[in-house]
């Protein structure tokens, strides 16, 4: 009776032994594939770019939704240093500052879609995410002729829904691989040293355009990239908007 028994514990665990590393092996092959137990993994927005190191470009960006003092003076930097930008509007602003939305496109740089009421989109229903992203876009094309093709969350907070309607809308998500952290009203001297020593080749940075010091932060920034070699690229420039893929580092690659 006790060899029974003991053969029975020895053939549990063996079971057991043998169920776990099923279960690892799934969920190993789960984050290459995609796929885990018959659900979609998560969806990544486009946090930068696979690009050669020595093409040397960088994708400099500005999320407008409270205050415009400062954006003109943004645009006249901007073009001081040849560098070209996109700036992310939420709705209410563009209804605010008309003129200055028209200032960013007449200087010919990028208007994405920051959405119409700057919310946390992960928590409305897909009607209202289609809502906010389509109000913007008719705005844009109302006052420049252009459509947005690139959307940025709120908050920087996305899901699968969100992620979603954006394809189904023929936009591409974009978040950002540098945070300036201007909003933290950093000085200058903080917020070159959070972006210039860690910059590369297809990086995406993220400021504000009314942060307390980005008027004094920005021409250091420019000066300090454009001496490593960088080129300063709109986003339609450098993010694809079909044939790719994202890892899950948020990375865009071109499919072969």
């Amino acid at each position: 009776m006790f060899v029974v028994l003991k053969r029975k514990n020895i053939l549990f665990y063996g079971v057991a032994i043998v169920l776990i590393a099923v279960l690892v092996t799934l969920i190993s092959t789960s984050s290459v594939a995609g796929v885990f137990f018959g659900k979609t993994s998560r969806k990544i927005p486009v946090y930068s770019v696979s690009v050669a190191e020595e093409d040397k470009v960088i994708a400099l960006t500005f999320d407008a939704a409270w205050g415009a003092d400062k954006t003109l003076k943004i645009i006249e930097i901007l073009k001081e240093y040849d560098a070209n930008a996109t700036f992310f509007l939420v709705g209410f602003w563009i209804d605010k500052y008309p003129e200055e939305t028209k200032a960013i496109a007449s200087a010919g740089f990028d208007i994405g879609n920051h959405s119409e009421n700057h919310l946390n989109m992960p928590r409305l229903s897909r009607e209202k995410i289609v809502e906010e992203i389509q109000s913007v876009n008719k705005k844009v094309y109302d006052l420049t002729g252009k459509t947005p093709t690139h959307f940025r969350a709120p908050f920087g907070d996305y899901d699968n829904s969100l992620m979603t309607a954006l394809e189904d809308l023929g936009m591409v998500g974009v978040q950002w691989s540098i945070d300036s952290l201007d909003w933290k009203w950093l000085s200058a001297k903080d917020i070159v040293a959070r972006i210039v020593p860690k910059a590369k080749s297809g990086d995406i940075v993220l400021f504000h355009n009314n942060s307390d010091h980005v008027l004094d932060a920005l021409p250091l920034v420019l000066e300090a990239l454009k001496n490593k070699g960088f080129k300063f690229v709109a986003l339609s420039q450098m993010v694809l908007t079909d044939n790719y893929t994202v890892d899950s580092q948020g990375v865009q690659r071109k499919n072969d």
